[in-house]
């Protein structure tokens, strides 16, 4: 079997090795906090059979039989094919930890990180190895949104980025690679935009925060959750794309312009009128019961994806 090292056995790296397991891979897990991969472990097998109840994880316990502790880092890195690091996300502790696994891991192996905004030139860029780094960036969480982006740095070799996309394709992911490093990849900067439209609008007044979230969640986010932007905007005009942008690019043009030029949208008044409203406490036992009602709902969703047909061509 390929192995896959998970470095750092947190909310990511739990999920990292649930993915890979539950396809086949072996899995060293291994986190400098005593203790730590062990719990993560118990939580995996966990995870596994609330997959198994939705039909996205065909042998649980098989699965989480593939999952070790490693008994340290070079155990964890010993004949692994890629290295899933998911670390303390500042610059200094990615470029720590990547010298050390550079100067522990074979020539071969591939070393990503899960970073969400640091780039891979800034963390590789004086290692001897740079060209078999790269960023692989998930999205929370790995085992139920597949999404993965392909970030290399501009010394990484384009064969590396290629076997990990085809690891990551193996593992049942949907990777993307980036032609270019670019600060906050792709799905933060979309992201991005439009939070800071939506505060924007609460800003000023247009709406209230919980009906902004309705009109993702009850209107675009329903076509989104199996069509980008551009397969949406594809099918709102007669003939397509083009049609699209000829009838609305000089209105979504202004629209645009219009929101330049108005300061930052996540500044300490609006955020205090979002949350005028926004009903809820914000502690962590809320956001660990929502957590685990997204996910069980996220599950049955990919469940209903995978047994549906993909678009006619």
């Amino acid at each position: 079997m390929t192995k896959i090292a998970i470095i750092g056995s947190g909310l990511i790296g739990r999920a990292w090795a649930t993915v890979f397991a539950s396809h086949g891979f072996e899995v060293a897990l291994h986190d400098v906090a005593p203790g730590a991969a062990d719990q993560a472990r118990t939580h995996i097998a966990a995870n596994l059979e609330e997959l198994a109840s939705h039909g996205l994880v065909d042998d649980p316990k098989g699965s989480a039989a593939r999952i070790r502790v490693a008994t340290g880092l070079t155990d964890a890195l010993a004949g692994a094919e890629l290295v899933q690091e998911n670390g303390p996300e500042t610059v200094e502790a990615k470029q720590a930890l990547f010298a050390e696994m550079d100067a522990l891991a074979a020539p071969s192996t591939i070393l990503a990180s899960s970073t969400s905004f640091i780039m891979a030139s800034v963390f590789s860029e004086n290692l001897a190895g740079r060209a078999r780094c790269l960023v692989a960036h998930p999205v929370n969480p790995p085992h139920l949104v597949p999404i993965v982006e392909l970030a290399p740095a501009p010394w990484t070799d384009p064969a590396i980025v290629a076997r990990a996309k085809a690891l990551y394709e193996q593992a049942g992911q949907v990777p993307i690679t980036l032609r270019k490093e670019k600060p906050g990849f792709v799905l933060n900067r979309l992201q991005a935009v439009l939070l800071a439209e939506a505060f924007r609008l609460v800003g000023e007044g247009v709406a209230s925060a919980e009906d902004v979230d309705k009109t993702i969640r009850d209107g675009l986010g329903l076509r989104w959750s199996f069509m980008g932007p551009f397969e949406t905007i594809e099918l709102n005009a007669p003939g397509g794309i083009p049609d699209y942008c000829t009838r609305y690019a000089e209105s979504l043009n202004r629209m645009v312009k219009s929101s330049e030029g108005l300061g930052n949208p996540f500044g300490e008044d609006i955020v205090a009128e979002v949350m005028r409203e926004w009903p809820g406490t914000q502690s962590p036992d809320r956001v660990k019961h929502l957590s685990d009602w997204r996910d069980t709902r996220l599950a049955a969703l990919q469940a209903h994806k995978r047994a549906s047909t993909r678009k006619p061509s």
